[in-house]
């Protein structure tokens, strides 16, 4: 959904809200959402609710760090469960916390995917039974259909989204995968008697030219990679290096397109060949202010590479709320792969 300034005048607002700029609609979730501080306005996140009290008081601290990164003054606190209990002993942890920061909230309510429930409000201001809401007929969520957002259904839903269907076209990527793969095979069994084979190197090279340009073009146009680019691209982006090329592309702006492209190409390429196009995706997910497809992209990325770095630092990243807006591109001339 495109940025806009939304005026929260109730609940209902709040609760049609929470959806759209997480991209999938909680369960068993705690939610804060800044409403008011000296950050960009853009700071949201979300913790699964657990009846553990240790494990619940990790994820109140992470709800804090998006605070403090935030430098939030007001925040709105959502308990999604059908457990009264739950939702208390959760908000509780996060109230204390909140007050020492000296942090106020505006909303503290429990939904159940039918009723909200004011946390804050006794029987005589609201109804014991709760307040019915229906997210499809509100205002804001019309106006992300109208945006062209997806919000799935809950997060498992979201990271099915990176699993592909068409069989088919899987096996057409992985072909053309082996076939790139035996290119650059044919290109690096020529040493020259150097630390980096010079037919390997050249190869390397070209193939960071190629995925550049491949990438500038997807921007200009969003024209889909095509079976044979897609295989092609997969095995190149296995270099750290010619990998860092596709990443020097990305900035805030084009963070949306870059998006679509990775997250394609995520659902199309072999297991072995998923950590470098997953972790691109990621990336540009966060850039993008998606946390939620920035977290899912990581987990993709962990199945196939658990080490993998780059999800490693982009994890880290999350986990701390760092905002997009310090993310600085890397200036494309000074990459390792075009150094002379």
């Amino acid at each position: 959904m495109n940025r806009k300034t939304l005026r929260l005048e109730s609940p209902a607002d709040l609760l049609a809200l929470v959806p759209c700029v997480l991209g999938f609609h909680p369960e068993d979730s705690l939610v804060l959402v800044v409403l008011a501080g000296e950050g960009d306005g853009s700071i949201h996140a979300r913790v699964d609710l657990a009846p553990d009290e240790t494990t619940m008081r990790a994820g109140v601290a992470g709800l804090m760090t998006a605070v403090r990164r935030g430098e939030a003054r007001q925040v709105a606190l959502i308990a999604y469960t059908d457990d009264p209990v739950l939702a208390d002993d959760a908000l509780d942890l996060l109230f204390d916390e909140l007050i020492d920061e000296g942090v106020d909230w505006v909303y503290a309510i429990r939904a159940d995917g039918f009723r909200w429930y004011d946390l804050e409000c006794d029987d005589a201001c609201c109804p014991p039974s709760g307040t019915p809401y229906d997210l499809t007929t509100h205002p804001i969520t019309a106006q992300s259909v109208l945006d062209g957002q997806v919000t799935f259904r809950n997060r498992a839903a979201l990271a099915d989204s990176l699993i592909g269907t068409d069989t088919d076209d899987m096996e057409a990527v992985a072909e053309a995968a082996d076939e790139a793969m035996r290119r650059f095979r044919a290109a690096a069994v020529h040493p020259l008697g150097m630390d980096e084979p010079e037919g390997a190197r050249r190869h390397l090279v070209a193939e960071g030219y190629w995925v550049r340009d491949r990438v500038r073009r997807f921007l200009d146009s969003q024209q889909p990679l095509d079976v044979e680019e897609a295989g092609r691209i997969a095995v190149a982006l296995v270099n750290i290096q010619v990998r860092d090329v596709a990443w020097s592309e990305m900035t805030r702006e084009n963070a949306g397109l870059h998006v679509e492209l990775w997250r394609d190409l995520v659902r199309r390429v072999p297991r072995d060949l998923l950590a470098a196009p997953a972790a691109l995706l990621g990336f540009a997910a966060w850039l993008a202010g998606d946390g939620a497809l920035a977290w899912c992209a990581v987990e993709r990325c962990q199945e196939a590479e658990p080490d993998y770095n780059m999800a490693r630092l982009l994890s880290q990243a999350l986990a701390a709320a760092i905002a997009p807006s310090t993310w600085t591109p890397l200036p494309v001339e000074e990459l390792p792969l075009f150094a002379s």
